[in-house]
């Protein structure tokens, strides 16, 4: 049988390095917007054992969750005017933030890194914002951080350090997997494969619900089996060391049932030319939305 892979996940890395850096911050983490991606990460850091008391959400709106955080030492909505933090996420939805970040300047001056997860923000607009010479890194992560499974791709500027980097990792490991790209362009297409990517299988499992209900099954049924299908090869590629190519191999008898749906699926006008027009059309997009 295949081996399992490394668990990454929050609860097991919690032990090791993200713990023991997020655990020797000198000065606090500030959390500027606290929505669902947000409160992820909020609660990655607190899975790893990040100290409430070193915590600072900056919300207009708190839920009731986050209000009663606080009874545990988390700051919520203190003045900004006297944080000096060692790293601010950046969590806002980007359509607010030219108007809602520059009050939020001097959160900068004590050489904090400020890391970024909104959409389309560049690493000029938050030079821009925070002045020249401000570490500044761009994320971009996916919904599947709220289960601790998600995918997150960075990039940072030249005024990053290394300490810098490696606390910008921890921070956004606390929600799963992450990797660095020198060059920024590339995040258009990261949010094209990856940040968009959840709503792709989502919608491979309606569509493949809606063609076992036009075969004749019954549609509760069609859509129970597609759910737990999807699922369950994402769990099989997530746990195999093998790649998608030989585990789809693997399920594909010559001349046998997968083999003639996949005659259509590889064919030259079928999945691969669909998707690629697709992943076109979402990085056309991003770059339209950075400016």
């Amino acid at each position: 049988m295949p081996q399992r892979k490394p668990d990454t996940t929050p609860a097991a890395t919690a032990a090791g390095g993200s713990k023991s850096v997020l655990g020797g911050l000198r000065g606090p983490i500030v959390l500027v917007g606290a929505g669902k991606m947000g409160g992820a990460l909020l609660d990655g850091w607190l899975r790893l054992g990040l100290d409430p008391r070193k915590i600072v959400v900056l919300e207009p709106q708190p839920s009731p969750e986050m209000a009663a955080q606080a009874i545990s030492g988390l700051r919520l909505n203190p003045d900004p005017a006297g944080l000096r933090p060692e790293a601010v996420v950046l969590a806002v939805k980007p359509q607010v933030a030219p108007a809602a970040l520059p009050p939020l300047q001097g959160l900068a001056a004590s050489g904090a890194v400020m890391i970024s997860i909104m959409a389309g923000k560049t690493l000029g607009f938050l030079e821009q914002v925070f002045g020249p010479g401000t570490a500044a890194v761009r994320a971009m992560p996916n919904t599947p951080a709220a289960i601790g499974r998600g995918m997150t791709v960075a990039v940072a500027n030249a005024a990053v350090s290394e300490a810098g980097r490696a606390l910008a990792q921890n921070l956004l490991g606390a929600t799963g997997k992450v990797d660095w790209v020198d060059d920024e362009g590339l995040i258009d297409a990261v949010t094209a494969v990856s940040g968009s990517g959840p709503a792709y299988v989502f919608l491979l499992a309606e569509s493949l619900a809606r063609a076992g209900i036009a075969a004749g099954l019954p549609p509760a049924l069609a859509e129970k089996i597609a759910r737990e299908t999807v699922a369950g090869a994402g769990e099989l590629l997530f746990r195999s060391p093998q790649d998608a190519a030989t585990l789809r191999r693997n399920v594909t008898s010559p001349g046998g049932t997968t083999a003639a749906a996949l005659d259509v699926l590889m064919a030259t006008d079928g999945l691969d030319p669909l998707m690629e027009k697709a992943i076109a059309a979402a990085t056309r997009r991003s770059r339209e939305l950075a400016g």
